[in-house]
């Protein structure tokens, strides 16, 4: 069996303090919203959806890593969103939705997870936009500080992604340096299909009104998730599915080692071919360890995805000779707020 490369990504949100956040107050105190109305960065709603895969280039004392997937969807008309998991404590969850900000409507950004089980949410705003029939630009600011604090672009060009955030490293710079580099590539743009559908996205509507949600503060990042304007619980649509893994009677694993669980949109395996190209349509995956069998996969895209299990015997996170895999296509469909979940048996020793 042909050997195949699975990488987990990293990806931390910028490590910054905070004030006490102002009231989130979707107060009508924006005028009307049409289709017709300008919105500061709205094509990036055309450009963003589909799962991408690329090379993380770190600048922090993290290594690269060769591979991170993210899965953007729709999740409502206005609004799209990734979630992904490191592990149980390490996890990142971002979203792009229209706000009215400073007497405009804009695109705004959330960016906010787990690392090392403490929380921290960055909002930032659209400040700048270059579009032309090649290439499109956005750059996305903090809210309070802008650039000079923490700045996050994303640079399209045909199915190519680059997106690089910089950050003043908690206030100590006079200015920032690059946190991460990512350079993907589009690998699917039809998981995507049935969200866009049902929400004609993208449309005009607004997500949420920051007229005075930042009022009071030093700069727009949050640890309380308490105190969040717009927490991961109050995001629409999205689901969750807790996966449980067991192995097979004939196998005898290592409780010490690692398993990789693996979401994917299409199937890994036809029949008894493995299906190497199929590794573009993973969504989500994690490691957790052997002796753990239970993991939830939340705010999660509705949709029907295939489930795999790589028992990684040598520890090296590839899944090749002497490792054990889940050979059979599991699978399921999540709808909209709903809970599942799958189990799947590790029963094949990889030759």
């Amino acid at each position: 069996m042909k050997n195949f490369k699975l990488f987990y990504f990293v990806l931390l949100s910028v490590l910054i303090f905070s004030c006490d956040k102002g009231n989130d107050n979707n107060n009508n105190s924006s005028p009307t919203l049409t289709e017709s109305t300008a919105v500061k960065g709205y094509g990036i709603f055309s450009k963003i959806n589909g799962i991408w895969d690329g090379a993380l280039t770190s600048g922090t004392s993290l290594p690269n890593f060769p591979s991170w997937v993210v899965d953007f969807r729709p999740i409502s008309a206005a609004q799209v969103s990734s979630k992904n998991e490191l592990d149980s404590l390490n996890d990142i969850f971002m979203s792009l939705f229209l706000v009215y900000h400073n007497n405009e409507y804009k695109i705004g950004f959330r960016n906010g997870g787990g690392f090392a089980g403490m929380q921290r949410i960055s909002y930032m705003i659209i400040d700048s936009v270059n579009e032309t029939s090649s290439q499109s630009y956005y750059r996305f600011t903090d809210v309070i500080k802008g650039k000079k604090r923490s700045y996050t672009s994303f640079d399209f060009h045909n199915d190519s992604l680059i997106v690089k955030t910089y950050t003043n490293k908690n206030n100590t710079l006079q200015d920032p340096v690059m946190h991460f580099i990512w350079r993907a590539k589009q690998k699917d743009n039809t998981s995507c299909g049935d969200a866009i559908a049902q929400f004609g996205f993208p449309k005009k509507q607004l997500v949420k009104d920051f007229t005075s949600t930042f009022n009071g503060m030093s700069e727009s990042i949050f640890y309380d998730t308490q105190n969040d304007p717009y927490p991961e619980a109050d995001q629409p649509y999205l689901g969750k599915t807790t996966i449980t893994y067991s192995f097979a009677p004939s196998l005898t694993p290592d409780y010490q080692k690692k398993v990789i669980l693996i979401v994917m949109t299409q199937p890994l395996f036809s029949g008894t071919s493995y299906n190497v190209q199929n590794l573009k349509y993973r969504s989500r995956y994690v490691v957790v360890p052997a002796n753990d069998p239970n993991f939830v996969f939340n705010y999660m895209h509705p949709g029907t995805y295939y489930v795999y299990a790589v028992y990684d015997a040598d520890g090296n996170l590839t899944a090749n000779s002497g490792d054990y895999i889940s050979f059979n296509n599991t699978t399921f469909t999540l709808g909209s707020k709903q809970a599942l979940t799958k189990n799947v048996q590790i029963n094949l020793a990889i030759p």
